[in-house]
């Protein structure tokens, strides 16, 4: 049987090694690129550039570095599915539905959607519905919010081309340039809130939880009728979120 290494093309051999150093690093410049891939810097910056080109990587805001595009961020497997990291989140999901008594949740990014990937449901009568698996506009929800707030500006400008966003609700931010000045808010508060933005009557708060890369990162979410479900209310459902957050174990 010939060997398959006979057949590699060298350059997208090191294209493809290089989308790889973009799953554990969330900034890289051409010189990380090109030391840890053992190729010259003018290599380096051909592929990174080509990446670029097709959306697999984007600059960030001083042109020296790159950080993962929204192709990329499409494509990576979404947070929170693996059996061992919902193991790890159990304690974390169990402890935040006592403190708030509403229906908490973790969800993932993908691309410019946030997906539900675990939870548990309230036990009022009238209650937010826990909805695993299910997608919504990122810039519309509280775990979508504050999962792009740990993205750079650059790649929330990448997921969102154009300015105008689509209006979930009334109450929706439809401009990307509303969005980017909320999350600039969120970053410094470690928290996003909803209020009506996603479904009418219905607000929530997420805090996003601790990981090692981009690939990793998670938000935990409680979620209300908007009765229960005021400033106040929010404000002290995210402390408890945080105290939650801080139970999850370490990874093996």
């Amino acid at each position: 049987m010939a060997d398959p290494r006979n057949y590699i093309i060298e350059s997208l051999d090191t294209g493809l090694r290089l989308m790889r150093l973009f799953l554990n690093h969330d900034t890289l410049s051409v010189t990380d690129a090109a030391r840890e891939l053992g190729v010259a810097r003018s290599t380096a910056h051909r592929v990174l550039s080509t990446l670029e080109s097709r959306g697999f990587a984007t600059r960030d805001a001083s042109g020296r570095g790159y950080s993962a595009g929204p192709e990329l961020v499409v494509l990576g497997r979404p947070a929170g599915y693996a059996p061992g990291t919902r193991a790890r989140l159990q304690v974390v999901l169990d402890a935040a539905a006592t403190a708030t008594g509403e229906t908490v949740s973790t969800a993932a990014l993908i691309g410019d959607q946030v997906i539900t990937t675990d939870g548990r449901e309230s036990p009022h009568p009238v209650r937010a519905v826990l909805e695993t698996g299910r997608t919504h506009p990122a810039h519309a929800t509280a775990a979508g919010k504050v999962l792009l707030a740990r993205l750079t500006t650059e790649q929330v400008r990448a997921l969102y081309p154009r300015e105008e966003l689509h209006a979930v609700t009334g109450r929706t931010l439809t401009s990307r340039t509303a969005l980017l000045a909320e999350l600039a808010g969120i970053r410094a508060l470690a928290r996003a809130d909803s209020a009506g933005e996603s479904a009418e009557g219905m607000n929530s708060v997420a805090v996003p939880l601790p990981a090692g890369s981009w690939r990793d990162r998670l938000a935990l979410t409680a979620s209300m009728p908007a009765g229960r479900g005021g400033a106040t209310e929010l404000a002290r459902h995210a402390d408890a979120l945080r105290a939650a957050a801080a139970l999850l174990p370490a990874s093996p």
